[in-house]
């Protein structure tokens, strides 16, 4: 069984930094695309950052600049370095990935995916 758990949130004046980590167990980051989400109170669920197989990064035009997205494969645990947080940054975030593997179990082979997410953690910036 997969999971992810996120670590690192907290409570952080606007301007300071935070890191989150997220560790995976039962699956090995390196088969998945990887991202981070945020959910503001009362706002939908958004992307902020990910890391496709290939080692492409993406960021939203909120965060570009400030925060960073980083793999550590040995540890299979992805990070979010944030830095110059703002109180518009408040929000839990969540970490997702998005798994392939090869479904062979009917004679043939299938390629699938699956995702999976993190449980949260909050952030809280005070101005």
């Amino acid at each position: 069984q997969v999971h992810l758990v996120e670590s690192g949130g907290g409570s952080v004046q606007a301007g300071g930094s935070l890191k989150l980590s997220c560790t995976a167990s039962g699956v090995s980051l390196t088969t998945c695309d990887v991202a981070w989400h945020r959910q503001r109170l009362g706002d939908e669920r958004e992307s902020v950052s990910s890391i496709e197989r290939d080692g492409t990064t993406t960021y939203s035009d909120s965060v570009k600049g400030r925060f960073t997205i980083s793999q550590d494969k040995t540890k299979n645990t992805l990070y979010l370095q944030m830095n110059s947080l703002t109180r518009e940054d408040t929000a839990i975030y969540y970490c997702q990935a998005v798994c392939f593997w090869e479904d062979c179990t009917r004679g043939y082979c299938v390629d699938r995916r699956d995702t999976h997410w993190g449980q949260g953690t909050q952030v809280t910036v005070s101005s």
